[in-house]
């Protein structure tokens, strides 16, 4: 069967939506970043959207910061949990929600529970994560349909019975990186001019393979003495093990740690080469990020990694774990400049000039998946159902 594929040009939808996405999380990772662009993005189509989060959760604190409503409420034991039921049931009714949208397994549990109590039209599960499903009745169930963010996500669920008919491939939106002036990473880490930096951004855990990245420098470091290894991004212990690491090979001087960095763009901007030696991922939003910046870039060939790129045109991909593949990928780009440079303007213009992962073009998939899932259900947007 054909996957469903949701798609719809820039334009406003004929009924204006009103959506409540729910989100557990206190943390501010990829995934609520995600939540937050898509929201914003689905407010300028015309729709009305508010959030139900925990007390002290980040997302709350930046959509309320922009202008949203935002409810919070406590999902944690089983007293929360029934309050949280019945508070979300009254506010589906009460403000007539067209879609509930949750994302992760506690708050989709309590807010599907409280929206079937409520009977609101749609009850939609976004899956952001790679990782195999332990259980069904979140994705069955609990919810009508469901929005995976990648192709591999969506073969994960089918993989676990989830049923084909229900569960659309809609990639994440993908805000691209900003530049701001005067700053220079280069400059910070006191690089030589002609260096040649290979660059990786990417929370510091291991399933993220910053070893792996770390080995296959190290075989191309004598071969290039003027290349450097950049790694962005923060997470304990591991950050101070690759630390031990690199002092042990001896690479001190040549594989520089910066820490947790928020000018990404600029960042970006001071790399040859980008590459993310992952293990695991359900989509890569940091490739695409990289390709919008007309950086080529490698990654490994797992999960949706390779829906971000066009393998031999805007990068490579090798096989995870494998840090000998790694260095012939780096060593290849390294040694070819025109070809760094022709595999750079390839993804710039395939992000920046096709606008695949735009924000806008994202929330006109989710737009045009909701109205129809709402048709398919004999449930037009309440809106619809009063003009």
């Amino acid at each position: 069967m054909t996957p469903p594929v949701f798609d719809s040009p820039t334009g406003n939808a004929g009924a204006r939506l009103r959506i409540l996405h729910t989100e557990a999380a206190t943390s501010f990772g990829g995934q609520e970043f995600c939540i937050y662009k898509e929201m914003v993005a689905m407010r300028d189509r015309g729709h009305h959207l508010e959030l139900v989060c925990q007390p002290g959760a980040e997302l709350g604190d930046r959509l309320s910061e922009a202008g949203f409503t935002v409810h919070r409420i406590v999902m944690d034991g089983p007293g929360n949990f029934l309050r949280g039921v019945a508070f979300v049931r009254r506010l589906l009714r009460r403000e007539r929600f067209d879609v509930l949208n949750t994302h992760s397994r506690r708050d989709t549990v309590l807010a599907a529970l409280g929206a079937r109590l409520a009977g609101t039209p749609l009850i939609v599960r976004t899956r952001h994560l790679a990782k195999p499903i332990n259980s069904l009745y979140a994705y069955t169930w609990l919810a009508h349909r469901v929005i995976a963010v990648s192709r591999y996500v969506r073969k994960q669920l089918l993989d676990g019975g989830a049923r084909p008919e229900s569960v659309a491939t809609i990639h994440s939106p993908v805000v691209l990186p900003q530049v701001r002036e005067g700053v220079s990473l280069r400059q910070e880490l006191g690089l030589p001019q002609d260096a040649l930096v290979v660059g990786c951004v990417a929370v510091m855990r291991a399933e993220k393979g910053h070893g792996d990245l770390i080995d296959a420098f190290e075989q191309i470091s004598v071969r290039f003495p003027t290349a450097h290894l950049v790694l962005v991004g923060d997470g304990m212990p591991l950050f101070e093990q690759l630390q031990a690491k690199v002092a042990a090979l001896g690479l001190a001087q040549r594989v520089h740690f910066t820490g947790r960095r928020h000018d990404i763009g600029n960042v970006l901007m001071a790399f040859d080469v980008f590459a993310l030696a992952t293990h695991r991922e359900a989509l890569g939003t940091v490739f695409i990020e990289a390709a919008a910046m007309g950086l080529p870039v490698i990654g490994t060939d797992v999960g949706g990694v390779p829906e971000t790129m066009q393998a031999g045109v805007t990068g490579l991909l090798v096989p995870p774990r494998d840090p000998a593949a790694l260095a012939a990928a780096l060593a290849s780009l390294l040694d070819d400049p025109v070809l760094r440079r022709q595999m750079g303007d390839a993804g710039r213009e395939r992000i920046r000039g096709e606008g695949l992962f735009s924000a806008e073009r994202i929330a006109g998939q989710v737009e045009h998946a909701y109205t129809s899932w709402l048709a398919e259900r004999g449930r037009p947007s309440r809106e619809a159902r009063s003009a």
